[in-house]
């Protein structure tokens, strides 16, 4: 069926919401010892407990509640003090158990938010639910020899440590759902509860659209959208699905309750199952685990690790260092930039330099050497008294940049390289006098043209002074030491 078109897009609102998986940064699986290290062998991470073996015990990992109740904080859920396990029972090749251990109806945490700014709109996005499971496996349908013939199956997810978190419909258009997923994913990794890796599957989501009438009410029919693995699928998957909907809606159609998948090579949907009646997963509470109780005590302590958030590093960085809001956020899209960017802001006296030097020459050299910021050549100290040594008027500009290159080839200080090229700003009076008096002895006619009120040819005996000075002359000094000899 052909998309609707843009005329008609007007005459509906979209409403969407976000299920967002989350694989935990634990080393072991949630309920066994077993490694979740990516990469392994097939089928080698596994144990009786994560095979679902008979007899075989789960036993829950203190370090993942603890990185799930960090995660539902920092997206300002309440935490319940007490929260269920619960078998959900389904049938599927990669789950050896029969079931997914999960949670139902009494969560980890509830009734959050998120705020995000889409389309230059600032807006809040609820947060119905966190709760905490374990994966299945992987079932692998292509790249072998017989793909055509049979699935191949790899249960080194089995039992890997999960949480779900559960927006409200609150958002209208791809570009909030695409907000609200950075958000998150940056929450997350400012906390450190996860890596948020997506080519790993650390991260995935699935979007739930529907669109009603403008000024409606009532919700339209959903499709949920499974398994999205990129901030650009989603947003793209999320587009086509509204203007399908819409495309059935005026054809006199009716939307179907079902579950669509995303093809990113032809970027439509396509049905994967109907859900006209809910499944019966038959949940009830997990036999072989105890209920989950975290006390004030425990959470107390839990608060108490979690560090500063993204929107609130945002807001300190505009009022403490006079940094634009574009700059903030820059230098507050991972943890590791914001560190380092206010370690050396303290070492520079000039806080706003140091972001553009962050922003600029750092990031450009981090690019080019494929290297992370955490991999630096250049300490966040030492690109800080770079800066400094600007301030103070040691370096002139242009000097600096090329003090850098050399600081960030060779891992050395400002200084070290300063020293042993002989590049420190002359800012002598006396030392930059007898360049000027050659420079100017040198040129009689551009003296003429200037006294004779041609002022704008103090601009070539500037770059005259520097050339000969190899650019180590202080321009202030110059520019003033000029006027008064000519």
């Amino acid at each position: 069926m052909p998309l609707a078109a843009e005329d008609v897009l007007t005459k509906y609102e979209a409403v969407i919401g976000l299920e967002v998986h989350v694989q935990l940064a634990t080393a072991t699986k949630i309920f066994c010892g077993c490694p979740t290290s990516f990469g392994a062998p097939p089928n080698t991470n596994v144990c009786p407990v994560c095979l679902g073996l008979p007899g075989a015990l789960p036993v829950l990992s203190r370090q993942a509640v603890e990185l799930a109740v960090q995660a539902a904080l920092a997206l300002n859920c309440r935490v319940n003090p007490r929260s269920i396990f619960a078998r959900k029972n389904y049938f599927y090749p990669d789950l050896p158990k029969g079931y997914q251990i999960s949670q139902y109806d009494q969560p980890l945490a509830e009734h959050g938010f998120v705020d995000i700014d889409a389309d230059s709109v600032k807006k809040r996005i609820g947060v119905t639910r966190v709760h905490m499971e374990d994966d299945a496996g992987k079932s692998i349908h292509d790249g072998f020899k017989d793909s055509d013939k049979y699935t191949y199956v790899d249960l080194n997810r089995c039992g890997t440590p999960l949480i779900e978190i559960v927006s409200e419909p609150d958002m209208r258009t791809s570009s909030e759902a695409h907000a609200y997923l950075t958000e998150i994913k940056q929450v997350l990794q400012f906390v450190g509860v996860s890596t948020c890796d997506m080519e790993k599957g650390h991260l995935r989501c699935d979007a739930n659209v529907s669109i009603r009438p403008r000024g409606a009410e009532k919700l339209g029919t959903k499709a949920e959208i499974k398994n999205l693995n990129s901030f650009r699928f989603l947003k793209m998957a999320v587009d086509q699905e509204i203007e399908r909907q819409a495309a059935i809606l005026e054809s006199g159609g009716r939307v179907l309750q079902e579950t669509r998948l995303f093809n990113p090579d032809t970027g439509e949907t396509v049905g994967m199952r109907s859900k006209e009646h809910a499944h019966d997963y038959r949940y009830f509470p997990e036999p072989d685990l105890v209920p989950l109780r975290v006390s004030d005590a425990w959470l107390a302590q839990i608060r108490e690790s979690v560090p500063e958030l993204p929107a609130a590093r945002r807001a300190r960085f505009i009022e403490s260092y006079g940094l634009r809001e574009y700059d903030a956020q820059v230098l507050t899209a991972t943890r590791a930039i914001g560190d380092y960017f206010e370690q050396a802001a303290r070492a520079s006296s000039d806080p706003r330099a140091a972001a553009n030097w962050v922003m600029g020459d750092l990031t450009a050299a981090l690019k080019e050497a494929g290297k992370e910021i955490s991999e630096s050549p250049v300490s966040a100290d030492n690109l800080g008294r770079l800066v400094a040594m600007i301030h103070q008027g040691q370096l002139s500009g242009k000097l600096a940049k090329d003090v850098f290159v050399k600081m960030f080839a060779a891992s050395e200080t400002a200084e070290a390289v300063v020293d042993r090229e002989g590049l420190s700003q002359i800012s002598d009076e006396g030392a930059l006098a007898k360049i000027i008096d050659d420079v100017i002895a040198a040129n009689p006619k551009q003296v003429e043209q200037y006294r004779g009120g041609k002022t704008a040819v103090l601009a070539f005996f500037v770059g005259q002074v520097m050339k000969a000075s190899r650019g180590q002359a202080d321009p202030a000094a110059v520019n003033k030491l000029l006027r008064e000899k000519l």
